[in-house]
């Protein structure tokens, strides 16, 4: 079967799939919320998520559906550090990490302006740490320019999605593994630490195929230094994945297969994965990837209960589904 995904011009056929973009403000965060996060010592502490408003990422990655909440001009000066401060006003307590992440790329200056960099670390310096993302191959000077101004220690996300010799470039990420190991090194040797984004059941894969390469890609990026990986179930709605959706080249993972990814990744061998590296499953709007009413609030509950404490419970049993 030909794919209806073109191998050439594939920037263009994504942005050409896509539906409307939301409605966004320059002056306000396109959200903010608290959750409970397990750190590198073991102890659960707040962490403040903030969704900054910024300029599309240059990339068109497959997969992605952020850029709907984005603009298609850089915001002006002052906007960040304001969007910053009227979110953490909206926010209880004092968080100890806080997350600033724009649908992109933090260090890239289109989206974020350096010359913000100074009033952005003067509202986050509150955090014991700070966790921003970027594209790997934006990783460099500015990243130890705005290391340099927290008062925290400092953590990027990256997104590596999966290790798939295949099926990376086909994600129109636009970077290698090469790429993503200089990024690594480079954050390794500048002591700053590491979270990694990998995708459960990309475009492409069977369900099997899906679980077996996030298992994959976790060990991996553990290998290149990652303190944290994330494991993101890949999500419909952004238009190219609903468009390979209904030609059959894309499936959401069922919630049962996130699970399990959780498990095998929190069951490698200690040689693949320390005690100090954690793995997270990705738990917003589960509802999408679960086919049985009658075990969805237990396989919520369980995905909960392994990301803050790390450790496997019993499995679900559900009289309804059968699913293990």
């Amino acid at each position: 079967m030909v794919s209806a995904y073109p191998e050439r011009g594939r920037t263009a056929w994504i942005s050409a799939q896509r539906p409307d973009r939301k409605p966004a403000d320059a002056g306000v965060a396109a959200g903010w919320f608290q959750e409970k996060e397990r750190n590198a010592a073991g102890q659960v502490v707040d962490s403040a998520v903030i969704l900054l408003t910024n300029k599309e990422c240059p990339w068109r990655c497959l997969m992605c559906d952020l850029w709907q909440h984005t603009l298609t001009e850089s915001v002006p000066a002052g906007a960040i550090p304001r969007q910053i401060h009227h979110a953490l006003a909206q926010l209880a307590g004092q968080p100890e990490q806080i997350k600033l992440y724009n649908s992109g790329s933090f260090f890239d200056p289109a989206a974020i302006p350096p010359d913000d960099y100074p009033a952005i670390a003067a509202a986050v310096n509150s955090a014991r740490h700070v966790v921003v993302e970027s594209h790997p191959r934006l990783v460099g000077e500015r990243t130890l320019v705005w290391q340099s101004l927290l008062t925290g220690s400092l953590e990027v996300a990256l997104g590596l999605e999966t290790i798939h010799p295949e099926i990376l470039p086909r994600l129109n990420k636009k970077f290698t593994l090469a790429h993503f190991a200089e990024a690594t090194k480079f954050l390794r040797t500048n002591n700053i630490a590491l979270r990694v984004f990998i995708l459960v059941r990309t475009p492409f894969m069977t369900e099997a195929e899906g679980l077996d390469w996030a298992v994959r890609s976790a060990a991996y990026a553990f290998a290149q230094g990652a303190a944290v990986v994330s494991l993101i179930p890949t999500r419909p709605g952004n238009g190219a994945l609903d468009r390979l959706l209904a030609i059959g080249e894309f499936a959401p993972p069922r919630l049962a297969t996130l699970e399990r990814a959780l498990e095998r990744v929190l069951a490698l061998p200690p040689h693949s994965r320390d005690s100090s590296q954690r793995v997270f499953a990705d738990t917003w709007n589960l509802e999408l990837f679960s086919h049985c009413p009658a075990c969805f609030a237990a396989r919520c509950a369980r995905l909960h209960h392994m990301n803050l404490t790390q450790q496997i419970p019993p499995a679900v049993h559900c009289a309804a589904c059968h699913e293990p």
